[in-house]
C-alpha cells in the first residue's frame, strides 16, 4: 500500500484541530474557510474532488463530502454529491468528419478537454447532439455563480441539507447557444465511474436565471477516439440530486484516410500474422478487466509527456475503479497490465521513486488513424499465446469460451505468478474481457 497522500495528511490535521466530526454530529455540517485550509495546504489542491475516489480517507470513513458555498467558504456534511455513470456498451458510434479546410486541429491526437470540445464542435458532433439550429460558442471559463439556494440529499437519511451559495467560483468548459437552447459542457479526457454533480448544477443554476432558453447540462468524455456525450436535466430546480440522464450518443471522427473497416477477416488475418512472444517475467499476468482503462492510462501518460507521472499522480487523479470500490492496488493492476503489453515502462529514480512513461510502441500509437490504432492494440494482446488461443477458440465456437476453457488454455501457457486454481479463475476474467474488446472492434 502507498503511504498517506498529502491531502489525507492535511485533512487529518484539520479534522483533529477543529474537531470536525464531532461538530458535524452535533450540527449536521461544518463550514470551513479557505484561509483555515491554507494554513495546512493550499485550498485549491485540498478541495478539488471531481470523482468520489479522490475524497480523502477521513471523508470516506465518515460518509462526508464537501461543496463550495462562496468564493472562500466550503460546507462539509454527510451529503451525496456524486452521480454514478451507467455504461451503455450497446450504443452505436456515429462517424463525423472535420472539414477539409481545417488544418490546425489534429483530431487523431487530442490531448486536452479544450481540444476535444473544439473537435466536437468543428466536426458537427455538438450540433448533431443538441439538435439546435445555428449553434455558436458563447460562454466559457471561470465566472461567479451569483446567489441561489438549494437542497442536497443526506447520506443514511431521507432528510435534505439546505445550502446557500453566494458568489462561488464556477468553470464552464464549453457553452454553445442555439435558437432554442444553451448547452453547458463539462468535458473529461479520462474514463470516469462517476462525476461531481456540482460541475453541472452550479452552471445550470446560474444560467437558468439569466436566459429564457432551455439550459442543457452536458457531460462529455473523450477517450480512444470516441466522444461520449450525455445530456442531463434537473427535474426539481432547487434539488441538487434531482439529476437524470435524458440522452446519450457516441461519436467518432474519421477522415478519408481512416475508412478501413475492421471485420472478422481483418482480425483473423491479424491472428495469422502476429508473432508470439515469451511471457514477461518482470510483471504478473494481468488482472485488469477493463481494456478501455488500459488505453486511457496510455493516453493519460501521453498527454502528460514532459513531466514525471508517479503512482501517486495516477491514484490521486485518474479513475481505475472496478466494480463499486477503489483500491490503490488497482493502479498496480493497470500499470502492470500496460507493462505486460509493452505499452508503458516503469522508471526508478536514484532516490527510489517510481514513475511511468510510454515505450516506443506506446508512443507510436498516437497520431495513427483510429482503425489502425485499434489493430495495434489488438496485436499487442495477441502476441501473447494465451490470448491468441482463446480468440481462436472464440471463432471456432462462434461464442465466448467458458471460464473453464480459458483456464485450461492458461494452464498450458507458462504464465508468470499464476499457480493456484483460484488465481487462474480470477485472471481468466481478464482474458475474456480483452477477447471481448477485440471482438467489439468488428464493425460488420
Amino acid at each position: 500500500m502507498m503511504s498517506e497522500s498529502k491531502n489525507d495528511t492535511a485533512w487529518n490535521s484539520l479534522f483533529q484541530i477543529y474537531d470536525i466530526v464531532e461538530k458535524i454530529s452535533n450540527k449536521g455540517q461544518f463550514v470551513i474557510s479557505s484561509d483555515l485550509i491554507n494554513k495546512v495546504r493550499e485550498a485549491r489542491l485540498m478541495t478539488k474532488f471531481d470523482h468520489h475516489f479522490q475524497l480523502p480517507q477521513i471523508f470516506v470513513d465518515n460518509d462526508l463530502s464537501i461543496l463550495p458555498i462562496s468564493r472562500g467558504d466550503y460546507v462539509i456534511a454527510p451529503i451525496n454529491t456524486f452521480y454514478k455513470i451507467e455504461e451503455n456498451e450497446n450504443l452505436a458510434i456515429n462517424d463525423f468528419a472535420i472539414p477539409e479546410y481545417v488544418r490546425s486541429l489534429e483530431y487523431e491526437n487530442i490531448t486536452s478537454e479544450a481540444m476535444a470540445i473544439s473537435c466536437a464542435y468543428v466536426s458537427g458532433i455538438i450540433q448533431d447532439f443538441t439538435e439546435d439550429e445555428r449553434l455558436v460558442p458563447t460562454v466559457n471559463g471561470r465566472m461567479s455563480s451569483l446567489a441561489f439556494d438549494f437542497t442536497v440529499a443526506q447520506k443514511k437519511s431521507d432528510q435534505r441539507l439546505n445550502v446557500k451559495v453566494n458568489n462561488s467560483q464556477i468553470e464552464i468548459d464549453g457553452g454553445y447557444e442555439g435558437i432554442n437552447t444553451l448547452n453547458l459542457i463539462e468535458a473529461k479526457n479520462n474514463i470516469s465511474s462517476d462525476f461531481l454533480i456540482r460541475q453541472l448544477y452550479y452552471p445550470y443554476r446560474l444560467w437558468k436565471n439569466k436566459v429564457d432558453k432551455i439550459v442543457c447540462p452536458i457531460f462529455m468524455t473523450y477517450t480512444n477516439g470516441v466522444f461520449d456525450l450525455r445530456r442531463y436535466e434537473f427535474t426539481e430546480l432547487g434539488f441538487y440530486n434531482s439529476i437524470q440522464l435524458v440522452k446519450e450518443k457516441k461519436y467518432r471522427i474519421k477522415s478519408s484516410a481512416d475508412e478501413a473497416v475492421i471485420n472478422t477477416q481483418t482480425i483473423m488475418d491479424l491472428m495469422k500474422e502476429v508473432k508470439i512472444v515469451g511471457e514477461p517475467t518482470n510483471v504478473p499476468f494481468p488482472q485488469a478487466d477493463s481494456f478501455k482503462r488500459i488505453i486511457n492510462l496510455c493516453e493519460i501518460i501521453y498527454n502528460e509527456s514532459g513531466r514525471i507521472i508517479s503512482k501517486e499522480d495516477l491514484s490521486s487523479n485518474y479513475d481505475f475503479t472496478e466494480k463499486d470500490s477503489f483500491e490503490l492496488r488497482q493502479v498496480d493492476y493497470y500499470t502492470n497490465a500496460a507493462i505486460y503489453l509493452g505499452l508503458i515502462e516503469k522508471c526508478k529514480s536514484e532516490e527510489g521513486n517510481i514513475s511511468y512513461k510510454l515505450t516506443s510502441v506506446g508512443s507510436d500509437l498516437f497520431g495513427m488513424p483510429f482503425s489502425k490504432r485499434q489493430l495495434c492494440y489488438a496485436e499487442q494482446i495477441l502476441k501473447h499465446g494465451v490470448f491468441k488461443k482463446s480468440l481462436e477458440c472464440y471463432f471456432k465456437k462462434a461464442e465466448v469460451p467458458s471460464k473453464e476453457e480459458i483456464v485450461q488454455i492458461m494452464k498450458t501457457s507458462n504464465l508468470n505468478r499464476v499457480n493456484e486454481d483460484t488465481t487462474f479463475r480470477r485472471r481468466s476474467s481478464t482474458v475474456i474481457s480483452w477477447i471481448n474488446w477485440i471482438v467489439s472492434l468488428i464493425e460488420e
